[in-house]
């Protein structure tokens, strides 16, 4: 009798998956789009939770030669630094001017609030303005969100191999640093690059490249292994970190082969992605962010790149669909899914077991 499951057995449903461990992903990342008024504004969140964002990063989508506005609770409002440039901080009193419960206000300033443009803002929950944490081999100021796996981290350099204390309790998968005093560019530590002392560059758009001086060690479940370099620890100047570690269901690191096809490689990450931000290590290649909001029908194709000031564009030769666990290639673009590529992702979404199909 099929219409009867067998006793210890549940049927083949996704209604019999255990509860995600982040049942409304909502609460943790948002996508935001609003229209620049060159005034001042308060921008909140609409879907299904709120929340005071950790880290809001803007960029105008029209328009070409505005660069992304990255700001976040523990560096405090109105600091901001570019994802795209080598650029040091700076503080810009019309900007960023609060983090707020269910969103944040803006100044007048262009870069995040000119008449005209269109705008998105990306959103991580942290936890609030952070906390001094000397329990590894520098003092810092940690605001963790061990939940959803994300951290915020402000320390200042030695000058001398150390460690950093990132509040996860489990490894980073990605780790994100940038010099706050200095022109020094962007440096990622990713799980999927070769090996730990290769680097990849948040604000170029070149293929890794070995230095050991800026991690020299995967990170652990406390620490990120910081080595004596500049880009991550030059004596007495000060850097802002970005760890993140798995959460199955909301948000997955990891590598993927290319296979320069048009039915092309399917990259599983055990969820319905709404962010997903791409780029080859082999060679050569941008950065690009998808998001669900921007861009809620396949095949996915609005593109924004972290390295690149330029405007959103449609990207009609580097379609992806997304899928209820993952998304496929379409496309056998270099940037995307060239035939042997090696490629890193990060993709935050909803449960599979609540997933809907695009």
């Amino acid at each position: 009798d099929w219409s009867t499951t067998p006793t210890g057995y549940k049927a083949l449903s996704t209604a019999s998956l255990g509860e995600p461990l982040i049942p409304d992903p909502t609460a943790h990342f948002q996508t935001t789009l609003y229209s620049g008024n060159s005034s001042t504004q308060e921008i909140n969140q609409s879907d299904n939770s709120t929340f005071t964002p950790g880290w809001v990063w803007i960029k105008p989508r029209n328009g070409a030669g505005f660069s992304h506005q990255l700001f976040d609770q523990v560096r405090g409002a109105t600091k901001r630094i570019n994802s795209d440039a080598a650029s040091s901080e700076t503080t810009t009193s019309n900007t960023l001017t609060s983090f707020d419960s269910d969103g944040f206000s803006l100044g007048s300033h262009v870069s995040v609030n000119e008449t005209g443009k269109n705008m998105v803002a990306w959103q991580w929950k942290a936890n609030g303005s952070g906390s001094t944490d000397s329990s590894a081999g520098l003092s810092a100021t940690v605001s963790a969100n061990a939940t959803a796996g994300f951290s915020i981290i402000k320390y200042q350099g030695t000058g001398s191999a150390t460690t950093v204390p990132h509040g996860l309790g489990v490894a980073p998968k990605m780790v994100i640093v940038k010099d706050l005093d200095n022109s020094r560019s962007w440096n990622v530590y990713h799980d999927g690059l070769s090996a730990a002392t290769k680097v990849i560059f948040l604000d170029q758009n070149v293929a890794e490249s070995t230095d050991s001086a800026i991690f020299g060690s995967a990170p652990t479940s406390s620490v990120v292994n910081i080595a004596t370099g500049g880009g991550s620890n030059g004596s007495g100047n000060d850097y802002i970190m970005y760890a993140f570690a798995e959460v199955p269901g909301y948000s997955a690191f990891g590598s993927y082969t290319g296979s320069g096809s048009t039915d092309g490689t399917f990259i599983h990450t055990g969820f319905k992605p709404v962010w997903v931000m791409l780029k080859r290590i082999d060679s050569g290649g941008e950065w690009e962010v998808s998001d669900r909001i921007r861009d809620p029908d396949n095949p996915v194709r609005l593109i924004l790149q972290p390295n690149s000031s330029g405007a959103e564009w449609d990207a009609t030769s580097r379609d992806i669909d997304w899928l209820s666990n993952g998304f496929k290639h379409r496309s056998a673009h270099a940037d995307f899914n060239a035939s042997s590529g090696s490629y890193l992702f990060a993709a935050f979404g909803s449960p599979f077991k609540t997933a809907t199909a695009r």
